[in-house]
């Protein structure tokens, strides 16, 4: 059985360069054979986490859920804003534990308009930690994001070979857990 793979899209902009840094990542993996889902929060209903909801008012959470808990590997991507991840990233988060990150690898990428992406790549390695997440070594910043994107393309090739060896560490350590 392939390796199943979700990449998790915190940003909800148009033309989102933490998006298409996933897309690159997932491209990657489907060559390699793994099945490759892109999970785009700015396109899901997730309300603002609240713990006493009840399954009918989590909109998509169920579904959102699932698809998490059943991944043998989850590549995590938001947008840095100020010093952290992005309000969509953190509400997705809330409601994922250790049930959906246990026995998961979990690969981190953070974007990052300007020049600092180091403390959102802390933040989001030491929550999934909390939740039993398996996080690799391997972590992607993007700086400047606006020079390295496109037309909807990756144009910089040190950070495309980035992502493609976080990619395939990603794979690699979910097969050997998986064995």
């Amino acid at each position: 059985m392939p390796t199943r793979l979700v990449a998790v899209s915190g940003s909800r902009r148009d033309g989102s360069y933490t998006r298409q840094a996933l897309e690159h990542v997932l491209a990657r993996v489907r060559r390699g054979g793994a099945e490759a889902t892109l999970l785009d929060l700015g396109s899901v209903d997730l309300p603002l986490y609240h713990p006493d909801r009840s399954a009918s008012e989590r909109g998509d959470a169920v579904a959102v859920l699932r698809l998490v808990r059943e991944a043998d590997a989850v590549v995590l991507g938001s947008p840095v804003y100020h010093g952290s991840y992005s309000s969509t990233f953190k509400n997705f988060h809330d409601y994922c534990g250790s049930d959906e990150y246990d026995e998961t690898v979990v690969g981190l990428v953070a974007v990052a308009g300007g020049g600092s992406y180091g403390s959102t790549l802390d933040h989001m390695r030491s929550t999934v930690r909390g939740v039993h997440g398996l996080v690799v070594p391997r972590q992607v910043g993007v700086r400047s994001a606006r020079t390295k994107f496109a037309d909807g393309e990756l144009t910089d090739e040190g950070i495309a070979d980035r992502l493609d060896a976080l990619a395939d560490q990603v794979v690699d350590y979910a097969e050997r857990f998986r064995r």
